[in-house]
């Protein structure tokens, strides 16, 4: 493995980590896609959203020189180094209530966000 990976199998272990729940939910999408190459869900942060900054999830399937893993029962989440210094020390869940199923991020460095939970500030 190269030296600029950084594997993360503990939830509990900081910088980042994903629950059980997370993992199952990309592993059933991730069954669902209909190319063969190896996918990976992609964490990022961008500017924007109604609180200043928003999460990003996408599946991919190329990694950059500043990409860290994070894997939990053979789910490897990928967040770039940039935007884990705005999530260090959080968890990608995967909640499924009435009004809907979603991904969140629980983000020990916001100190707000907005309703849809999708936007944070610091």
């Amino acid at each position: 493995m190269p030296n600029d990976l950084l594997v993360n199998n503990d939830v509990e272990t900081k910088p980042f980590g994903l629950t059980e729940s997370a993992a199952v939910q990309i592993s059933k999408l991730l069954l669902m896609e209909e190319e063969s190459e190896k996918k990976f869900m992609r964490v990022a942060v961008e500017g924007g959203g109604c609180s200043g900054f928003q999460y990003i999830f996408k599946f991919d399937t190329e990694r950059n020189n500043d990409d860290l893993v994070f894997e939990k029962n053979g789910v490897e989440v990928v967040v770039d180094e940039t935007s884990l210094e705005l999530v260090t020390g959080g968890r990608l869940d995967y909640v499924e209530e009435l009004i809907g199923s979603y991904f969140q991020i629980a983000n020990p460095n916001a100190s707000s966000s907005c309703g849809c939970g999708t936007s944070f500030s610091i």
